[in-house]
């Protein structure tokens, strides 16, 4: 009984399997042939939409015109080569012109001896489309080459809009159709009626892919093939998508039939891939693997029946090793979370200590920045006492100048008053916005706003050592990447270093210079004094290092790890004299 039930049921699986797969390789094989008809399709629109500008340009042509308008031998000898040419150029089968008349004045195959040079075609259907509508499409058999071909006829107009004749230019499809046959893929090309136009197998040429009327079938047969040809039906059916077997032209089989329209025109390619191998290929495979499977199946079915008595025993056996397995799991997740409670301990330990340290060195970098307006507070004060004074002098000036009734002095005084207290105000914004204790992100930083800053609080005491500034700026808006206050305060830091060296110099001079290098921005500070030594520089950023008798070594230390933190770089450079330092930042685009 279990070996007949497995028969039905290997039977039903290749009867099943067998149908399923011939369904599934023939809608793989329609939508391949579909795909290849696209592609076809878009290669003949390509061909035609090439051509179809030829006429379309040679109307306009001053020497066609003027043969037309008045033919002479030394017009058409013209006439001949540049057709000659662009044929050749742009691979047309022929091109002619005719006049009124339809007598071929002027032709690309002039050389040849089916020359048509002469030749009478006013009885072409495109002559006299062309010259009532003004352009024509034909597709005929040559009247003297015999050559199936696509005529594309433009009527040529004079200056006034009266016809001069007709500029036609015929495509043969030979290439095209050898292109397509090497893909081993019978395709075909169909006008609006349905005839063949274009095909891989000749015998198809000008027969119809669906009835005509006998009157439609006498008027197609006139003008397609100039009566030389009869109009028959196609020996299989053309519906698409659709499978079809040839038996005429082709070896018999089975193929997948697709078709595509032809943008910009009334035509439509017809392919047919083949497809009988692949289906027969896909049966076999599906049916074997049908077979494959019961097969399978059934071992399987087998194996389990004997491996269910043995599965009864072991489930004892598994309930006791899942316990165990999850007291050991229960035991290893307390210690995981031991370990994982410690490890939180840890980071949030470390996490205060590293606030800690962040909080540390701020209060350091505040702390430079306050010992900093120590040191220059002395000349700050006598900076903003001069215009102090003087605005008091003015103030009283112009008390005497309002008695006096002199209101164009008091005017002058109290403009005098208020440049000098914008000027006192700027002293006292650029102090208190430098003691201001700060801790932003790096964010766009103007990187002359930040020197003009610190000069700003400096300037007293360079005037009053005598040093020389020597500035060199960057372009106009260059930007860093850096926390206003913060560079100001290195900048700061590296100038009253520079005014303590240079002390014992006759004539002490700084020069800053801005410059971009890179992507970055490099600030250098540079004096001409005694500059660093040896032994200093090697231990110049170590803390607490310092060649100062009153100096804490701390200055250049803080300085280095504000520009760290903007993510650049503070360094001493070798000079040729004295000490430069360079900070490089990176730029803002």
């Amino acid at each position: 009984m279990f070996a007949v039930v497995w028969i039905v049921i290997a039977v039903a699986a290749v009867v099943v399997g067998g149908e399923l797969a011939r369904r599934d390789a023939q809608a793989g094989m329609l939508r391949q042939a579909a795909t290849a008809s696209a592609l076809h399709a878009a290669v003949l629109r390509s061909e035609l939409e090439r051509h179809r500008s030829l006429p379309l340009v040679l109307a306009q042509d001053p020497d066609l015109q003027a043969l037309l308008a008045a033919p002479s031998p030394q017009a058409v000898e013209r006439l001949n080569r540049k057709f000659e040419g662009l044929a050749q150029e742009s691979r047309a089968a022929a091109i002619y012109v005719l006049d009124l008349r339809g007598v071929a004045l002027a032709a690309s195959n002039w050389r040849e001896p089916t020359s048509f040079v002469g030749s009478q075609y006013g009885f072409r259907p495109y002559f006299g489309d062309a010259l009532r509508a003004g352009q024509a499409a034909f597709f005929a058999l040559g009247t003297v080459s015999g050559r199936p071909g696509l005529y594309l006829s433009r009527r040529v107009d004079d200056a006034a809009g009266q016809p001069l004749g007709v500029i036609v230019a015929k495509v043969e499809f030979d290439a095209l159709e050898d292109e397509w046959r090497a893909s081993g893929e019978p395709t075909y090309v169909t006008d609006a009626d349905g005839v063949v136009l274009i095909t891989t197998a000749p015998a198809w040429r000008f027969h119809t892919s669906r009835p005509l009327s006998q009157a439609r079938r006498q008027r197609l047969a006139v003008d397609q093939t100039a009566g030389t040809v009869a109009l028959t039906d196609l020996p299989f059916k053309t519906t698409a998508p659709a499978m079809v077997r040839l038996s005429s032209d082709v070896p018999p089989d089975l193929y997948a039939q697709a078709s595509d329209s032809v943008a910009g025109s009334d035509w439509t390619v017809h392919l047919l891939s083949p497809a009988g191998a692949t289906v027969a290929q896909g049966l076999i495979a599906a049916r074997t693997l049908a077979l494959l499977s019961v097969a399978l199946l059934a071992g399987l079915s087998g194996v389990l029946l004997r491996r269910r008595q043995r599965a009864a025993a072991r489930t004892v056996e598994a309930e006791a090793a899942r316990r165990d397995l999850e007291r050991r799991i229960d035991l290893r997740t307390l210690e995981l979370r031991a370990a994982n409670s410690q490890l939180s301990q840890e980071i949030e330990e470390r996490l205060r200590l590293e606030r800690d340290r962040q909080d540390l060195q701020d209060e350091l970098i505040q702390a430079n920045k306050l010992a900093t307006l120590g040191q220059i507070a002395a000349g700050v004060a006598h900076e903003i006492n001069q215009p102090i004074a003087a605005i008091r002098t003015h103030a009283d000036s112009a008390g005497l100048y309002l008695e006096r009734q002199d209101t164009a002095a008091v005017g002058r005084s109290l403009v005098r008053i208020g440049d000098l207290t914008e000027r006192v105000g700027a002293i006292t914004d650029e102090l208190r916005a430098f003691s201001r204790k700060t801790r932003s992100e790096a964010v766009a930083v103007g990187v002359e706003a930040a020197i003009d800053g610190a000069l700003l609080l400096v300037g007293p005491r360079l005037r009053e050592r005598g040093v020389t500034v020597e500035r060199r700026r960057g372009a106009a808006g260059l930007q860093v990447r850096a926390e206003r206050n913060r560079l100001e305060q290195v900048v700061l830091n590296l100038l009253q270093n520079a005014i303590e060296a240079l002390e014992t110099v006759s004539a002490p001079s700084v020069s800053i210079a801005v410059r971009e290098r890179d992507g970055s921005v490099v600030i250098r500070i540079a004096d001409n004094g005694p500059g660093v030594s040896k032994a200093m520089r090697e231990r110049l950023f170590t803390p607490f290092s310092t060649d100062k008798h009153d100096g804490l070594g701390l200055g250049l230390v803080i300085s280095r790890d504000i520009v760290t933190s903007f993510g650049g770089e503070l360094t001493l450079a070798a000079g040729a004299g004295g000490a430069v330092f360079k900070i490089v930042l990176a730029k803002v685009p």
